[in-house]
Order: structure tokens, then sequence, then C-alpha cells
């Protein structure tokens, strides 16, 4: 018997092609299933062999029902992303298909509720009801849907409300060096929606555990989770629930654009996402390109903030507005992450720590930070524009 690995598989393969053909010719009601084997385990990734069909991106279940997502597909094995902890898993565990994408729940039960990527419950409140499950990538409303940012989002801010003002459907970056108040200015817009009918949703990415219950206290505290969820994935968390999590926080703040709603969107933050998915690629062995990020790093941002609009009335009218923050390192604002993210938003607003350590807050910059949304929706700005002007004319 050949000791090829290679002419192993192949015949493995033509032999399971072969059964299934003859299975569907005489009994067309059945239907074969794939189980593949677990060859190998690492932080966070798996590869597993025998599931020839598996699609990218699909759900598989390993071991006692361990999630994980179809990452790389090769001949002769799959990188597997797992979004659990695998401390039980070991290698020669069998491997089960889904058949379907990741999906999580969405609904009007979310509310006050904080939840993972997978959509399950965080607060020990019992579980969330799923009548309706919704994939978390979904592809971006097409342009003919999309409707003009006319309305302002206040954010309750007088610095940025009457300078970069922010519009419903507008992806506005808050950039700057760490603990100068990124989170703070993006926690504040959401406890000041609380009489603009604006659903609002806090995606905390790779965050300090202690950091996220103390965001989670402010906005009980103050009323703010009557009309807004949570949706969490902590440092301690494997970087495969990092990675998904921000798809899965749009998919459900998706549901209520599409039913009319205003909708407020905060991703804390983008930098720890596009490290968790740099750990992955290079895991999994895709060839690093600038700065050792994946090529498609930029993709990965565009496909996720894209979602952000504001849809015509036909319909419905409703909005999706995102707050993106990214972190900087010494002021670096040219940096490769930041730039990439600058370039796909519609403006940014740069925190300087200068103004910080001088005690002005928020510290904003005002001469780095811009909105590029037109002029429709800058109405504070038309506002103080128009009286300054009238007072000139006055003199």
């Amino acid at each position: 018997m050949t000791k090829d690995p290679q002419l192993l598989q192949a015949v493995l393969d033509d032999t399971s092609a072969a059964f299934d053909r003859a299975l569907s010719e005489h009994h067309p009601d059945l239907k074969a299933r794939e189980i593949g084997i677990v060859k190998s385990i690492s932080r966070g990734i798996a590869l597993v062999s025998g599931l020839p069909e598996v699609q990218s991106d699909e759900l598989i279940y390993l071991g006692r029902d361990v999630p994980g997502l179809a990452f790389n597909l090769d001949r002769h094995e799959v990188g597997v992303v797992l979004l659990d902890r695998s401390e039980h898993l070991q290698a020669g565990e069998k491997v089960k298909r889904s058949g379907r994408s990741i999906d999580v729940p969405v609904g009007e039960a979310l509310l006050g509720r904080v939840v993972d990527g997978l959509g399950r419950p965080l607060d020990g409140r019992g579980s969330i009801p799923d009548e309706e499950r919704r994939p978390i990538e979904r592809p971006a409303p097409a342009i003919m849907d999309r409707a003009p940012v006319t309305v302002p989002m206040q954010t309750g801010l007088k610095v940025v409300d009457a300078i970069v003002p922010i519009g419903r459907g507008q992806r506005e970056l808050i950039v700057g060096d760490r603990q100068i108040g990124k989170s703070a200015i993006a926690i504040d817009t959401i406890l000041n929606q609380d009489d603009k009918d604006v659903i609002c949703v806090y995606c905390a990415i790779a965050q300090r555990s202690d950091a996220v219950a103390r965001a989670i206290a402010t906005l009980r505290d103050r009323g703010a989770l009557e009309y807004s969820f949570v949706v969490v994935a902590t440092g301690e968390d494997p970087p495969g629930l990092q990675y998904v999590t921000p798809y899965a926080a749009t998919t459900m703040a998706e549901f209520f654009m599409e039913r009319g709603r205003d909708v407020l969107i905060v991703y804390d933050d983008l930098t720890r996402h596009a490290r968790a998915y740099r750990e992955l690629s290079l895991l999994l062995r895709r060839p690093p390109g600038r700065e050792a990020y994946p090529g498609d790093i930029f993709y990965i941002h565009s496909r996720l903030l894209e979602r952000s609009t504001h849809l015509r009335e036909e319909l419905g009218g409703g909005s999706l507005t995102a707050l993106p923050i990214v972190e900087t390192q010494a002021q670096n604002i040219s940096a490769y992450i930041p730039t990439n993210l600058i370039s796909i938003t519609d403006g940014q607003i740069y925190l300087s720590p200068d103004r910080f350590q001088q005690g002005i807050l928020p510290a904003v910059d005002v001469g780095q930070s811009v909105s590029r949304v037109g002029r429709n929706s800058r109405s504070l700005v038309g506002i103080v524009r128009s009286y300054r002007y009238r007072r000139r004319t006055r003199r």
C-alpha cells in the first residue's frame, strides 16, 4: 500500500465522490454527512482534514460543539478559526459541518442586553429569543438604495457639533493616542441620545474586562441601556471571536435601520480588531504584507464600515451611523491602520495629547479634525457662519 499522503488523500476523495453519487442515485432522500478530523490545535486556530466540500466562512463544530469558522480552504486541509475556548479540544476529535454561515439573533429583545459576538447573553438575564437570525456577513446597501446625509447626529459636545458635526448615516473616525478620551466621546454620545429616538450599539473589541464593565455600568446607571445594547469580545476571548464581533454587532444594528430607525454604533476599537486579524492570518501562514498585516486588512474594515448609510424613504429611511475608534502611537496619524480608516470614513475627530495635558476636555484638535459629509448636514456650522456674516454686514 502506498505511503504517499497526497496520493492516499486523492484516492479517499475519489472514493467519497463515488459513494455520494451512488447514494444520490439509489436513495435521493438521503444525503451523506462529512465528518472531518482535527489534525492539530494552536492558539485560536485548528487544522482539519476530511471536509472536501466545506465552504468559505462556513460554521463548523469541533469536538464537543466548539464553534469554528472555515478560513483557509487548502487542498488537503482546512484552516479553522476557533470562536470559543478550546482548552479541552485535542487532535483526533471529530469535526461536523453546519451547512450555513455564522448568524446571530436580531430583534427588539436585544435592547438592554449584553451579548458576545455569537449572540450569547453575558448579563445573566437568561437566553435571548432567536425568532429571527441573520448572517453576520451581509452585503452593504447598493448606491441607488442610499439617500443623502442631511440630518445631524447631535453628540451633545459643543466642539464636535459646532466644528465637525456628524450626520445620521455618516462614518466619523475618532482617532488619537491611548488614554486621552476617545471612548469617553463615544460613551457621551450614546448618553446624549436619550431623547433623540436613536438606537445605540456599543461594540467592545479586545478591551480589558474591567474597562468594559465600567462602560456597561455607566450606561446602566444613566439609563442608556433602555435604548442600547452592548456586544462584547474581551481581550481574554479567542482572536476569532474578536474578529467576528464587529460584523455581528452591525448585523444586529441593521435590523433596526431596515425598520426605519436611526441607529448609532460604536466600534471600540478597530486597531485591536486589526491586530486580532493579523494574529489569525499569521497563525494560518497567510503571507504578511506591510507592517506584518495581511494584504486584505483594508478590505475587512471597508466591508464593515460600508454597511453604515442612510436609506431612501422608499426603504424606510433608516440610518446607521458609525463611530469607529482607532488608536495611534506617539501621535502618528499617518500609520498604516489609521491611514486606512481615514480613507474609508467620512471624516475624523482627532484628539491631541497636548490639549489633554493642558486640561482641555474633550481634547479635540480642530485643526486636524474634519467632517466630509457636505454642507447639508452641517446645520450648526451654517447657523454660526450665518450669524457671524450678519454681524459683519451690520457693522
